[in-house]
């Protein structure tokens, strides 16, 4: 456990102690310190001399990077993991949860800025020691140097046995969920295994001597010739590091190890009944992520997903080239017909590289701050000696975005909307349902301030373009959401009555996130093949909602008003709220200074749009391409931004707007027909053959509506 020997006099503890302690208004902070949030993995310093993680455009770019033919480094440099450890959000976040459980920003630190944890630079916990060069987080050459530290399918490099065997106690054990009997669940909470050397693996076979006829690849030559460090040529000489075949860079575990996220400082007690501090100082006394506090399970809930057993037929939703999605590379790093590299042939297999999911505005903010036109005003730039990235980089944080919307969320759910009177036999209502598209729950992640909700618009026949009401409505100008009158999806955690009382703070849901020991509310939409007991298993069951085994849907009923002729749905997501946004800027513990990371991530929110809800399906729906027939690379599951459609709900006869035609509506259709009722929405429902007026030929009409079953 080297990690604990890095901790010194404990001087930073006290210091960030102290800073927690006078948090005006925060209650008590957690009596935790760096012992408590070691994991398992490779330890800070564990790197071989000269075998940093090298930053991708040090070495990458080189021959990953065309405008034209090889689009790895344009892609990976646009997305949210290259930018991890500029995502402003992040910091705001780790500065609360330092000051309420000091020194857990290493948490933070060591999945979002992994090359600075690696190389000694998370202390002090508050990212001070980070470097400029360290900012590049999830690079090239940290994934390609993972390890698979269970050697799944025994066909993991030879080497890696003995990378394993010198971690020692550090090494990672196989996590098992709290099934009966337990199941495997790999690893997670960034425990992750690198190369000590620059030894590169990549998901395709390797060619030695043999041509590079696909799936083979000739990258060893170039690789051997430009590692960053030295490898040891078995006789104790300096020689170039080897290329590698690793069949966990094609599988979801490899994405597991950062996406499944843990709380290690605590731990259930005996009766297994409730989370509990596990002690200062102590560290987990399993090192199970199931037997921690549960942050988030997006790679747990793929795992118990029909996708993780045997994999589902997508169609088209998530690329051509491979219709069939089992692990998360197929729908994140979808197969595309490119160069590897600029002296490879192009193949039909090559992962795309952008990593395409939900970040929206925080990319744009990147862009803003860290790029050329940075920093943010008002705002000091973030390095003295100049910005981050420039306008290549800029443009691709730009285009990503964009990605996540038309390739990602686009695709991730389906609407399906009818008149349904189950809830109220003889009245129909509105039945909306949101249909799960994705491996995961959905919405999934990191839960703090993510949503996902269902807009309703009713249209009387007096206006189609203005609603006659609105539920689920959002106000672009103010950032609210109008939630008492739709649904909400969501998860929201805190803290339980123990642990508020033993703090000092109130009990139930709370955003001081690296504090929350108990789950309020879960009501996300599981994937396909749930089922209740395999989710509980792995401390993701829904939460005072249900679903039934096997559902992967969401149905939700919405009384439709009076007089209403059309209706669209909209089903919208939002990666950060104004309620979220206005937490970290409130609660950041340098409260007075106007340069604090929650008030600079408030005004990052406030400069890029206030995190607008993106659109993610609508009905009526929109066109569907087939990309093998019509090509839309842009909207490949059509764009619902553009499915400005309405739906047919009119009830012709309902002159009196119950949502019913009875004995009541004939007074008030006689009095249209005698021209004593000038209503038009009266007029529109008595007007039974749509002639754009009522007269004697709707009584025929109106008489069949009053004897319908």
């Amino acid at each position: 456990m080297k990690r604990l020997a890095l901790l010194g006099g404990g001087t930073m503890a006290l210091i960030v102690c102290v800073t927690a302690m006078v948090f005006a208004g925060a209650g008590d902070p957690l009596a935790t310190n760096i012992n408590n949030f070691y994991l398992r993995g490779t330890q800070p310093g564990d790197l071989a001399p000269g075998n940093e993680i090298i930053i991708a455009t040090d070495e990458c770019i080189g021959c990953h990077h065309d405008e034209m033919v090889v689009p790895i480094y344009r892609q990976w440099s646009g997305n949210i993991m290259a930018h991890a450890a500029r995502d402003p959000l992040m910091w705001a976040c780790l500065d609360i949860a330092n000051a309420d459980a000091p020194q857990s920003g290493d948490l933070c630190i060591r999945c979002h800025v992994p090359k600075a944890w690696l190389e000694g630079r998370s202390l002090p916990t508050d990212g001070s020691a980070v470097e400029s060069f360290d900012r590049d987080s999830i690079t090239c050459n940290f994934c390609h140097r993972l390890v698979d530290p269970y050697n799944i399918g025994g066909n993991a490099p030879s080497i890696d046995a003995q990378i394993l065997a010198d971690l020692g106690g550090d090494a990672p054990i196989m996590a098992m969920d709290r099934g009966t009997p337990p199941s495997p669940g790999f690893n997670g909470n960034g425990g992750y295994v690198v190369d000590p050397y620059d030894r590169r693996r990549g998901p395709f076979p390797v060619a030695h001597n043999e041509d590079p006829i696909p799936p083979l690849v000739n990258c060893e030559p170039f690789h051997f010739a430009t590692t960053f460090g030295n490898c040891d040529d078995g006789m104790g000489g300096p020689t170039g590091c080897g290329t590698f075949e690793s069949p966990m860079h094609r599988r979801s575990d490899l994405c597991g190890t950062c996406h499944d996220v843990s709380l290690p400082h605590f731990s259930y007690n005996r009766a297994g009944t409730a989370l509990v501090f596990n002690g200062e100082g102590l560290s987990h006394p399993t090192g199970n992520k199931y037997d921690m506090a549960p942050e988030q399970r997006t790679f747990s809930e793929w795992l118990k997903s029909d996708f993780a057993s045997g994999g589902v037929n997508m169609g088209t939703r998530y690329g051509c080239n491979n219709q069939v999605v089992s692990e998360c590379q197929d729908c994140h790093m979808p197969a595309q017909t490119a160069q590897g590299c600029g002296f490879s042939p192009e193949r039909n297999d090559i992962p795309t590289h952008d990593f395409r999911g939900a970040a929206t505005w925080v990319l744009d903010a990147i862009a803003t701050h860290y790029g050329p036109n940075g920093p943010l005003p008002g705002y000091p730039p973030p390095s003295p000696g100049g910005p981050d990235f420039y306008e290549d980089v800029e443009a691709n944080l730009h285009a990503q975005k964009q990605t996540n919307i038309a390739k990602g969320l686009a695709c991730a759910a389906d609407l399906e909307v009818t008149l349904d009177d189950s809830q109220s036999p003889g009245t129909d209502k509105l039945r909306v349902r949101v249909i799960n598209q994705t491996g995961h729950k959905l919405p999934t992640g990191y839960p703090e301030g993510r949503r996902m909700w269902i807009t309703v618009e009713f249209f009387d026949c007096t206006d189609y373009n203005t609603p006659m009401q609105v539920l689920g409505g959002y106000d672009q100008v103010t950032a609210h959401l109008d939630e008492d009158t739709t649904k909400v999806y969501e998860m929201k955690a805190g803290l339980d009555e123990a642990l508020a009382l033993a703090l000092n703070r109130p009990a139930g849901i709370s955003s001081h996130a690296i504090l929350a020991n108990k789950v309020y509310k879960d009501n996300r939409i599981p994937p396909r093949g749930f089922s209740n007991l395999k989710f509980a298993a792995i401390q993701a069951e829904p939460v005072a909602y249900s679903y039934a085994d096997g559902q992967y849907w969401d149905d939700t009923y919405f009384d439709i008003p009076g007089y209403a002729v059309r209706a669209r749905v909209s089903l919208y997501y939002q990666a950060t709220s104004k309620e979220y946004i206005e937490f970290l800027r409130d609660n950041n513990p340098n409260p007075g200074n106007p340069q604090n990371r929650g008030q600079f991530a408030y005004d990052m929110w406030l400069a890029h749009g206030k995190s607008a809800p993106v659109k993610m399906a609508a009905y009526p729906p929109p066109a569907w391409p087939d990309c093998k027939v019509n090509p839309n690379p842009d909207y490949p599951c059509g764009n619902p931004a553009s499915a400005n459609g309405t739906m047919n709900i009119e009830l012709k006869g309902d002159v009196n707007g119950n949502r019913s035609v009875t004995l009541d509506d004939i007074p008030g259709f006689v009095q249209v027909l005698l021209g004593a009722d000038t209503d038009p929405r009266h007029i529109c429902a008595a007007d039974m053959d749509d002639s754009e007026a009522a007269d004697g030929l709707d009584v025929a009409g109106f008489v069949d509506a009053l004897l319908a079953p």
